[in-house]
């Protein structure tokens, strides 16, 4: 069987880890951040340390190339988006050395940053928040005069946005904190826009996932996100598998104007004021609750790997519904913090976890991940704890770990 790099190893590149090491792949991590967990998994051979491939992509590339000699003919699988973003620029490079699985910069431009994005939805009739992109802070007073408040400002690139300020996007509820909302992105040289918020809970989210094959979704899944992290704004911490059949004909016309191949998450919002589907985003890579679709039938990183080794592309497949996909840290952590601003009764709480489901992180037939994961947060909380109570003798004597 022939090797497959995973490039990150969070939660999204463990649920490709499981994924592929559960059919017996002999699976590589590159990592490069301190929170990553996925390489001490027990399904994987090798790991790597690597530099960030955003902070220093030429140095990532370098590393990519000099170790491919070790595993020759493998497959490539970038799993977060700053890895995506290096290996799509330099595919036709990595492509001598790597089976590549994901698409060139040509088209992961039009994913990774969602100007193009909301720009094709546009052309093409599918329904998506109304988006402005500001060019000064003239742009950003004359859309705060005709907008409704509360707004986002929304990056064109997600994962450097989240890099600089933890968090997907900053809403506005006035003319003033739209104004430094944006200062605060243009300081950091950062591209944003200026977004109409779709009303409803996190429970209107849906994602549409997709295997396509020239230009065919030969394989879908769809889900539904019951809580994120953090509520209305965050990434999903509890999913619920389920046939939404509403986001199917826009997720696969998105996909198919995009000119996109292989695997794909897409996600949509319904609004409560009209009841469509709103495009929120495109993830052109393996996303968050991988593990999901896997628990309810259908292995989209096997079937990836298999189409890239064998030519075969999967067929489509039946699933399991009403199956959940818990990240177990974050839920109980931000179940926590939220409580009273969620509102929802303890059994809401409690459903997850009493009915079928899968963790992301937990699992007792591969326990070391979680609890790297656990070590790290008590670490982190540690030194929050310490830089609260003495933050100059902090520093002083902890200067690395004070930054």
């Amino acid at each position: 069987m022939r090797t497959a790099v995973i490039l990150s190893a969070h939660t999204m590149a463990l649920g490709v880890v499981r994924a592929l090491g559960e059919q017996g792949v002999p699976v590589v991590v590159v990592h490069y951040d301190p929170r990553d967990m996925a390489h001490v998994s027990r399904y994987v051979r090798d790991s790597i340390l690597a530099p960030h491939p955003e902070k220093n992509a030429a140095a990532f590339i370098a590393t990519l190339s000099e170790i491919a000699a070790r595993y020759p003919e493998s497959v490539l699988f970038p799993v977060s988006d700053e890895s995506v973003v290096a290996v799509a620029k330099h595919h036709a490079l990595l492509s001598h050395y790597y089976t590549v699985a994901c698409p060139d910069w040509n088209v992961c431009q039009r994913f990774i940053e969602k100007k193009f994005t909301y720009s094709l939805a546009e052309q093409h009739g599918i329904a998506a928040p109304h988006t402005v992109i500001p060019q000064s802070e003239q742009d950003v007073v004359a859309y705060g005069e005709k907008v409704m408040f509360p707004c986002l400002v929304k990056p064109s690139q997600s994962h450097l946005f989240y890099e600089r300020f933890k968090r997907k996007m900053l809403p506005a509820h006035d003319l003033d904190s739209l104004l430094t909302a944006y200062r605060q992105a243009a300081a950091a040289k950062l591209e944003v826009m200026l977004q109409e918020i779709i009303p409803g809970p996190d429970s209107n989210v849906v994602n549409y996932n997709a295997y396509i094959h020239q230009g065919i979704a030969v394989c879908e899944f769809t889900a539904q996100h019951i809580r994120n992290a953090p509520p209305v704004w965050g990434s999903p911490r509890v999913v619920l598998s389920a046939n939404i059949q509403e986001v199917v004909p826009p997720g696969r016309k998105i996909l198919r104007v995009m000119g996109f191949q292989g695997y794909a998450c897409t996600e949509f919002k319904k609004d409560e004021r009209d009841g469509i589907y709103k495009l929120m985003e495109v993830n052109g890579r393996h996303n968050l609750s991988t593990l999901l679709a896997v628990r309810c039938g259908i292995n989209f990183p096997w079937l990836h790997y298999l189409h890239l080794t064998t030519g075969s592309p999967p067929t489509r497949k039946d699933y399991a519904q009403n199956i959940y996909w818990i990240d177990t840290v974050r839920d109980l952590g931000y179940s926590l913090r939220y409580g009273l601003q969620e509102r929802y009764a303890l059994r809401q709480y409690a459903r997850p976890y009493v009915r079928p489901h899968v963790f992301a992180i937990l699992s007792l037939h591969d326990p070391v991940p979680f609890a790297k994961r656990v070590a790290y947060l008590v670490n982190q909380a540690i030194k929050y704890l310490l830089a609260r109570i003495n933050p100059a003798a902090w520093r002083t004597h902890h200067p690395k770990l004070s930054t």
